[in-house]
């Protein structure tokens, strides 16, 4: 099985060709327009089989899988004490495991955003995280961690952790936390401006089956997009 995770940066209308080429199982993808709603007759050709949220019809996230994988939409309440957050994309494959497209946003939040949206989250759902894989743009790091902020990114980490849902990347790669040598995304897309904000979180199967865990090079994705895809490869069918 494989999986792959990228914010697209918009326009996926004309960029859905590259991602293809990698041949994946499914395509987690922020960012992206509403194949219901595009003129693109090539890109909703391709978009075939597909689930889709987002505010505006022109940028959302959306999972996109081959031909005969069955996606189904769980219903996961996105609220968090009557407060909305976003964006979050729960569904069941094939009735064998459950999948979670994540895009973090600061939500007009002055304490909650990006990492903070998932950390309510977090709490609302951990009790039903079960067989899961989490993929996204999570838009944090344990770089931006904050001494006075009684939650941060580590914590979100050891959270998911204390319920056997590790990071792959770190898995894979035996790197710490905030100490990642590979990053996911260029601010600006500018090489001087190198950052990990993209992840893969997994829970046992999927830490115990995972082949391959790869980035894509900046020399080819830095010409679509200020984030490189994650490609991930597991011993396992859908």
């Amino acid at each position: 099985m494989k999986i792959v995770s990228w914010n697209c940066n918009g326009a996926f209308r004309r960029k859905w060709r590259f991602l293809s080429e990698l041949e994946a199982d499914i395509y987690i993808v922020q960012e992206c327009e509403d194949p219901s709603f595009c003129l693109d007759s090539e890109y909703i050709s391709w978009a075939t089989n597909h689930i889709w949220i987002g505010d505006s019809k022109h940028k959302g996230i959306g999972i996109f899988a081959k031909d005969g994988i069955i996606i189904e939409i769980l219903d996961w309440t996105n609220t968090y004490e009557d407060h909305s957050v976003k964006h979050f994309l729960p569904c069941k494959i094939n009735q064998s495991f459950n999948l979670l497209a994540v895009w973090t946003h600061q939500n007009k939040s002055p304490t909650f955003a990006y990492m903070g949206q998932f950390w309510k989250y977090l709490q609302v759902h951990k009790s039903i995280f079960e067989n899961i894989l989490i993929a996204g743009d999570f838009n944090s790091n344990v770089f931006w961690d904050k001494s006075r902020r009684w939650w941060n990114h580590s914590d979100v980490v050891r959270e998911l952790e204390e319920i056997n849902i590790k990071s792959l990347y770190h898995l894979f790669t035996g790197e710490n936390q905030g100490k990642e040598i590979i990053p996911t995304f260029f601010l600006h897309r500018s090489i001087e401006k190198p950052y990990h904000i993209d992840y893969f979180f997994g829970s046992s199967e999927f830490c115990e089956k995972l082949t391959s865990f790869e980035i894509g090079g900046k020399d080819q994705w830095l010409a679509l997009s200020d984030h490189l895809p994650i490609v991930c490869e597991w011993t396992m069918n859908i």
